[in-house]
């Protein structure tokens, strides 16, 4: 037990690092739980319309994610060892990227958004509804193609001050801009103080107005503070990134990002399973996600606790002091979601009340709340343990260890489930979130075996 609990000094460090993320993270959810029930008050097509665009979406924003996450392992590890000009041309790298998939991004949703959003809409012959919940769906996409810019760009900057050390203005620029987006979607979706009543467009235009205010916020601070964010400094004098370190962050990157953009595709493939359910069951799904959601940053932002601290401490070449806080680090995000799934677990029944929906709906998504907070400890084990295989920069086993066992393993169980039983949707959501103790498993053995433990900028 000694092995897995810390000191004062060693929480004070991890919750310095932990907190911020935290509280952008849970600030962001939130606001989006208030956007998320302001459009259920509207009625359920509405809110299954734009929950199906954001899952759409979901896929590009952690492509995003996933493209800057092999060039932010040698970021970290740079930070490190205090090479600026290391984590400069990782940050170059980063743009590049970033560029190239808001454009890609944008055509694929221009050309195929509509046929993508028919993929979730099946029912018991409800024709009408279906067909309200795709005119919202691409009323919805429309407006939101506006913001993939502002997202990418964003995404290079604060990604790289988190990596540098600076946790606090990413999440001072969330805060400002999901209050931004609170404020504009109540006047907006509801016609409110002399504003059109715009609806799901209204809410579109909210959530498109706050991702440019939170990109111009940060940028224009990490330009402004060139003398503590060092890397800025000559960053645009020239565009060039050593073709070496190229090719390094495509070595370790490439899988990392086909293991996002792979596992965030495959996030969407479940949905459609479980849309054959009926759309009850998308609208049900949506309301659990958005509060578990709010729920999930505990582990989610303990995971990028993993990623720098760890990663920080490979690039000093502190190879055993990073395996013994790696181990607290996991043993910690196990207890928090403990702790904190307990509390969703006892809540779950609160929520889904919010929303203007039917009792059907509602005892749908309450299910899936409990079933989410059960399974909060599990989640929590496999993001810290995908992140510390991440902070080595071992990025094909977390491809095969993250992705690959979601098409290997929990789509084929739900595919069959779906389409050849008359399996009830909550046991059948039950069985696809278990699989996951098998994933456990081979995280806790990958971990164990130290794989991970290595420093790849050492040249």
């Amino acid at each position: 037990m000694r092995k897995l609990l810390g000191d004062k000094r060693f929480y004070h460090m991890v919750l310095a690092v932990a907190v911020p993320i935290m509280l952008q993270n849970g600030i962001t959810n939130f606001v989006g739980l208030l956007d998320n029930i302001m459009v259920g008050r509207i009625g359920t097509e509405q809110m299954s319309g734009i929950a199906i665009v954001n899952q759409l979406l979901m896929v590009f924003n952690i492509s995003i994610f996933g493209a800057i996450s092999g060039a932010g392992i040698f970021g970290a590890q740079f930070f490190g060892c205090k090479d600026h000009e290391g984590v400069r041309n990782a940050f170059r790298f980063k743009l590049y990227t970033c560029l190239f998939l808001i454009l890609a991004g944008g055509l694929l949703f221009w050309l195929f958004g509509e046929k993508l959003i028919l993929l979730y809409l099946h029912g018991d012959g409800n024709a009408e509804a279906l067909d309200a919940t795709l005119q919202y769906g691409k009323q919805y996409l429309a407006v939101m193609l506006l913001g993939l810019a502002a997202i990418g760009i964003e995404q290079a900057y604060s990604s790289t001050l988190r990596e540098c050390g600076e946790t606090v203005l990413p999440m001072k620029a969330g805060v400002v801009a999901v209050f931004v987006n609170l404020i504009f979607n109540y006047l907006l979706i509801f016609g409110k103080f002399g504003f059109p009543k715009l609806g799901v467009v209204g809410a579109a235009i909210a959530t498109v107005l706050s991702r440019y205010v939170q990109a111009a916020i940060v940028i224009v601070w990490t330009h402004r503070h060139g003398e503590r964010m060092a890397f800025i400094r000559g960053a645009y004098r020239s565009l060039r990134v050593p073709g070496k370190l190229v090719a390094h962050i495509l070595q370790k990157g490439m899988p990392l990002m086909c293991n996002e953009i792979l596992w965030s595709a495959g996030m969407a493939v479940l949905m459609q399973c479980y849309s054959l359910r009926g759309l009850d069951t998308v609208a049900a799904l949506n309301i659990s996600s958005t509060i578990s959601n709010l729920f999930n940053v505990v582990f989610l932002s303990l995971g990028n606790a993993v990623a720098i601290i760890v990663g920080q401490l490979l690039g000093a070449g502190k190879m055993e002091e990073a395996k013994d806080t790696d181990a607290k680090l996991i043993a910690f995000s196990v207890l928090c979601c403990m702790a904190v799934g307990t509390v969703l677990f006892l809540a779950s029944p609160l929520f889904p009340r919010l929303y203007n929906t039917s009792a059907a709906v509602k005892a749908l998504a309450v299910s899936f709340i409990r079933i989410s907070a059960l399974c909060m400890p599990l989640a929590g084990f496999i993001h810290a343990s995908y992140f510390t295989l991440r902070s080595g920069g071992k990025t094909v086993v977390t491809f095969l260890f993250d992705s690959m066992f979601l098409w290997l393993a929990s789509i084929p169980l739900a595919y069959v489930l779906s389409r050849f039983t008359v399996l009830p949707i909550v046991p059948l959501y039950l069985c696809c979130q278990l699989v996951d103790l098998v994933k456990c498993l081979i995280g806790f053995l990958l971990v164990k075996k130290g794989v991970w433990i290595q420093n790849i900028v050492s040249e």
